[in-house]
Order: structure tokens, then C-alpha cells, then sequence
């Protein structure tokens, strides 16, 4: 058996790339690697494929002699939140913002943080020894029982609640997109429980309909209901609810550069930004590094990736870090993104200044930005000098109003091409430029 961790853990085409015998063999290969003494906490979406990839993680899990605690559906977050409350490692049985026929695995080392690349190795690695039989038999086999689910979905809630510190959202009118995905039931509670008044979308997952024409990726929706509603703001989340982007009273989308700076900004007038920096992708729009620099906040720029971004957290000992697609992570209140959460807080900052979202958000000015993903033969040709030439006259020409980034996919044959420029028209003639560089001196596929 052979799979590949991307960026957030292994996904493909459910019952197809990601078959219920790799996953039972997946589970069986993270029992052995994830030892911990407690219970694996189980959670999943609201695809229909995720009950069938759920029992069979279970399954190899307790093959190897783990115990095994299904939540049922939950958000990606709520699942960290409850393991690093209990020491346990878990797993979440969910493609994200994917279509509904895809599926993936997240896992979670002790403590509720996704493991590290020396993990994920290990356990690609004994994956493909999970052809022998398991060892344990009779008592030494995992016990697997389902967990108070109403519970689990409570104390996540609790917890959510209690990061505003008994402050409220009373008087805002939130319009709420749950992508029919697995914040369907926490995200309107917590915002209820709150204070706020609560216009509820696409919260009836069918197994089929997650992310369907709703949620993060398709948030047109979501920006006409809000200017119809008069309402403050719009959250739109995706699958698993570890990311969300807003809509502001005026129906413009507001993505994850801007709540970074808006809550980067409200950490900083609090207290709370530790660091005086917030961690960034190096995807993060060249008006984010702007707006931030120059109010006197530093970044520290990681690869894409959310657990990049925690790394950086924790080794720069920040409390805040993000990516342009929503998925933020605060530090001192969770391990791994949340879109609830970065909600909440990005709505108690609106109330708190008395100013319109479309206002702080405002701060950061977006910067044309143009990315092109440009299939090669032989990614290694980027080694020559010839190419480099051509990225520093690119760079050169655009000088400190612009940036270029080139970077090879870690799992496809891709080249991926990124220019920002003062207009649009530049950085698309940059961005030709430097595809045919690419393509001259890797080869077009």
C-alpha cells in the first residue's frame, strides 16, 4: 500500500484513490506511529463516504491495539480542541473544501497538533508493511466505542464562547454559510449563544451536497444575502470549518489577508500580539506585508501550509499567523486553524471599534496578484542559471512595488508562477514571461 501527505494529510476520490482497505491500513500504520495512552478521537464531515472511511480507520486503528473514541460529525477544530484537552492523539475523515466525492485523512499527534513532516514520513513508510498480519489478538486488540456526541459538540461550543471573555455579539446580525459542511450545528449555536442574530445557510448536509454551489468556495451567495439582510458581516466556511472567509455589509468579499490584519491589529491595541509579528505564507498579498509593516508589526514568512504556519508560531512564539485563504490560527486559543473562531473574533472587533467591517478591513489595500500553474516535463530545470536571470529582471522591473514567486508542486509536475504588480496588465505580461521561461527550460508537458 502506498499513499502521499500533501498539505493537510492524504486526500483523493473516495472508494477509488482513497479505497477503505488503504485507510484501514492508514490507521493501522498511525496507531504504530501516534502512540499515545489515550483513546484515538475519531471525527468526521458530511460526505457520504465518510461513515464507510470512518470504520475502516477505526479498524486499523484498533487492529494495532488502539482504543478508539467516535465523535461523529464535528469540525476539524472542535476535534484539536478536544484532543488537546485530553492528551489524545485523533484523526478527521475529511477532504475539506474538496467536492463531495473526495475524502481525506487528517491526523493529529497527542495534544491536538497535526503532526510533524518526520511523522507523516514514518508513517508512508509503514504503511507499506501493513501487509502482514496484525500482531495483537483477543484482549490486545483496540476497543472502539462511540462518544457522547451532543458532549463533545457542547464543550467545543463552551469553549468558542469563552474566548470573547464574557464579552458578546448582542445587537449584530450575522448572515451564516455552513457549506451543509461540519459546522452546520456548533457555528450558529456559538454564534447565538453569543448574542448575535443569526441568518443560517446551507445547514442541511444531505452527504452529497457539502460545498455544492455554498461555503467558502462559492460565496456569491452568501454576499447577496447579506446586502439583502442589512446585515454587519457574512462568514462563509468550508467542509471542515478550519478556514472561513466574510462578506462585509456591503457584500465585498473580505479574505484571509484582510481578518489577519484586522485581528493582527485589534491583538496589538489589546496586548495580546505576542512578538509584535504575525506569521504569513509566502502566498500573502503584497498589501497585507504593507499594511502591516507599516504600522510597526513584523512578519515571518513560512511555505504555504497551515502547519508552516504554526511552526513558525510556536518557534517565533507568536499568538497569531494566517493564509490568504482563511485558515488562521490563534495561538493562545486553539492548534490548528478554526473558522469559528476566527469568526467570533473578527466580529467582536467590529463591535468593539464601531466601525463597519468594509473600514478595517480596508486597511489592507490588495496588490493584482497573478498565479499560473504551468505543467513541465522536468521540474529540475529550474536549476539552471538561465532562469534565475530571468526572475531577476522580473524583480528588477517591478522593484519594491511588486514581488514574483516561483516554486515547484512537492506532489504534481507543476511549476507554480506568482507576480504581483501595481496593475493588473503588468503583473499578467510579468507572469507570460516568466511561464515561457518555464516552460523553455523545463519543458511543457
Amino acid at each position: 500500500m502506498t499513499l502521499r501527505f500533501g498539505t493537510d494529510g492524504v486526500r483523493g476520490v473516495a472508494n477509488r484513490e482513497l479505497t477503505p482497505e488503504l485507510v484501514t491500513g492508514l490507521g493501522r500504520a498511525a496507531a504504530r506511529v501516534l502512540v499515545a495512552d489515550e483513546p484515538f478521537l475519531l471525527a468526521r464531515d458530511t460526505r457520504r463516504s465518510g461513515p464507510m472511511l470512518e470504520a475502516a480507520l477505526a479498524a486499523g486503528l484498533c487492529a494495532e491495539g488502539a482504543d478508539v473514541e467516535r465523535l461523529g460529525v464535528l469540525p476539524t477544530p472542535g476535534l484539536a480542541f478536544l484532543a488537546q484537552g485530553r492528551g489524545a492523539p485523533a484523526a478527521m475523515v475529511s477532504a475539506s473544501h474538496n467536492p463531495f466525492a473526495d475524502n481525506g485523512v487528517k491526523l493529529f499527534a497527542p495534544g491536538g497538533r497535526k503532526i510533524p513532516d518526520a511523522a507523516e514520513a514514518e508513517i508512508e513508510a509503514r504503511l507499506r508493511d501493513t501487509v502482514e498480519p496484525p500482531t495483537g489478538a483477543g484482549a490486545d486488540v483496540g476497543e472502539l466505542r462511540d462518544a457522547d456526541h451532543a458532549a463533545a459538540v457542547a464543550e467545543y461550543v463552551r469553549h468558542l464562547t469563552g474566548a470573547l471573555e464574557g464579552r458578546t455579539l448582542d445587537g449584530m446580525r450575522v448572515v451564516v454559510d455552513c457549506a451543509h459542511g461540519a459546522a452546520f450545528e456548533a457555528a450558529p449555536r456559538v454564534l447565538g449563544d453569543l448574542g448575535a442574530t443569526v441568518d443560517v445557510r446551507n445547514a442541511a448536509p444531505d452527504g452529497i451536497n457539502i460545498n455544492a454551489s455554498c461555503g467558502s468556495t462559492s460565496p456569491d451567495a452568501l454576499r447577496h444575502a447579506v446586502v439583502d439582510a442589512g446585515a454587519h458581516a457574512g462568514l462563509a466556511f468550508d467542509g471542515d470549518a478550519d478556514r472561513v472567509l466574510a462578506v462585509d455589509e456591503r457584500g465585498a468579499l473580505v479574505d484571509g489577508d484582510q481578518m489577519l490584519a484586522v485581528l493582527a491589529l485589534d491583538f496589538e491595541a489589546r496586548g495580546r500580539l505576542r512578538g509584535d509579528a504575525v506569521a504569513v505564507t509566502v502566498m500573502s498579498n503584497l498589501g497585507l506585508r504593507h499594511a502591516l509593516t507599516e504600522r510597526g508589526i513584523g512578519l515571518v514568512e513560512t511555505p504555504v501550509g497551515d502547519r508552516h504556519v504554526l511552526v513558525a508560531i510556536e518557534e517565533h512564539g507568536l499568538s497569531l499567523g494566517g493564509e490568504q485563504s482563511g485558515h488562521l490560527i490563534c495561538a493562545d486559543l486553539a492548534t490548528t486553524g478554526d473558522g469559528t473562531l476566527t469568526g467570533i473574533l473578527l466580529l467582536d472587533a467590529v463591535r468593539r471599534a464601531g466601525r463597519p467591517l468594509s473600514e478595517l478591513a480596508g486597511v489592507v489595500t490588495h496588490v493584482p496578484q497573478v498565479l499560473r500553474n504551468v505543467r513541465v516535463s522536468d521540474r529540475s530545470g529550474l536549476d539552471g542559471a538561465g532562469f534565475w536571470d530571468d526572475v531577476r529582471v522580473a524583480e528588477t522591473e517591478l522593484g519594491a512595488d511588486g514581488r514574483v514567486l516561483v516554486r515547484p508542486s512537492g506532489t504534481e509536475p507543476l511549476v507554480r508562477v506568482m507576480v504581483e504588480a501595481p496593475t493588473a496588465e503588468t503583473a499578467d505580461a510579468v507572469a507570460d514571461r516568466l511561464v515561457a521561461a518555464v516552460e523553455r527550460d523545463c519543458g511543457a508537458a
